[in-house]
């Protein structure tokens, strides 16, 4: 096994390898400026990490993992689009450096390419990775829908927001996982296990960061603080605010999401407040261990070694305690 920091250099040597001057240079630049753009790769990481998990070299993943990140960007520059963002990973995202035109086409190549990388696979293991993938991208799609709905809408439910946020994040964080497990051809089992793994994982990876974009450190976190708070965003830490709030508490946090404004300290400072007051800031906190014990519970099933079961626990314990 490597260390998350070895997993990410194979990443990047293997991207770096694969780039090439190709032709139109407007659909092609964008593919290469956005995947340059840094990131943590976490995603292509979990494949390779997965492959050794169940005995495979983890080469022999890098194309998968690649299809994962690949994909993973391409979603990246459509979301900016939708959400007319003007700068990613802090630099300026496509649309805003080209134009929504090439920005469309350029994610859309993305997608292509993405499957493409499976190509490297024999059959079999082909023919299960594109089904995985295809599931998933599907699942993406739909997360990001709802997310889009749930914007205009004032009557979102808890289970309504856990579910978008498992097929916009979490099932592409257990794609990744399984991918690893495919390549290195486990056993069925073993293969559902580490998705499960990945899903609860992913979920509680997402409902921090919910937390870390109210609560994180402006010096860590790398977004404005208090981000999901001036778009009005129903995350985790508002609706169980809504489900907490006394009378008083509700009106006033309705009222604080009914308005639109630019970076306003002063709401922010607010919304926190009763975040904290009802209970919501500690209940979020417990989902995320409770996301956080549910993937562990899996490792005690999966038919691999104890130093490696410690390992995906250690890197699941790690990614909680982030602050970025």
């Amino acid at each position: 096994m490597h260390s998350i920091q070895q997993y990410q250099e194979f990443v990047l040597e293997f991207l770096n390898a694969q780039q090439e001057e190709r032709e139109p240079k407007n659909l092609y630049e964008p593919i290469q400026y956005i995947l340059g753009l840094g990131g943590k790769k976490m995603r292509p990481i979990l494949t390779l990490m997965s492959a050794e998990i169940f005995d495979a070299d983890y080469s022999k993943a890098l194309p998968a993992a690649l299809a994962v990140e690949v994909f993973h960007n391409f979603s990246l520059v459509h979301d900016d689009i939708m959400d007319d963002a003007p700068l990613r990973r802090g630099h300026i995202t496509v649309h805003e450096k080209w134009n929504i035109n090439t920005g469309i086409l350029s994610g859309d190549a993305m997608l292509i390419l993405a499957y493409q990388y499976f190509e490297q696979y024999d059959p079999i293991i082909f023919r299960e990775l594109a089904k995985l993938f295809s599931k998933t991208a599907l699942e993406v799609c739909e997360g990001q829908q709802w997310d889009v709905d749930f914007e205009t809408r004032s009557d979102v439910t808890i289970p309504e927001y856990l579910k978008m946020i498992e097929y916009k994040t979490a099932v592409l964080v257990a794609a990744a996982m399984k991918m690893g497990a495919i390549v290195a051809e486990t056993s069925i089992e073993n293969s559902e296990l580490i998705y499960d793994f990945g899903l609860n994982l992913g979920l509680a990876f997402q409902l921090q960061d919910d937390y870390l974009d109210a609560f994180g450190n402006p010096a860590t976190f790398g977004k404005q603080i208090g981000g999901d708070i001036i778009e009005n965003k129903k995350t985790y830490l508002y609706l169980k605010a809504i489900e907490f709030a006394t009378t008083e508490e509700k009106t006033k946090l309705l009222q604080l999401f009914s308005v639109s404004l630019e970076v306003n300290e002063t709401k922010i400072e607010e919304v926190k407040t009763i975040f904290n007051a009802t209970g919501s800031t500690k209940a979020t906190q417990q989902a995320i261990q409770d996301y956080t014990l549910k993937a562990f519970a899996t490792l005690d099933k999966m038919n691999i070694s104890p130093d490696k079961k410690s390992m995906l626990r250690s890197f699941g314990e790690n990614l909680m305690n982030r602050n970025v």
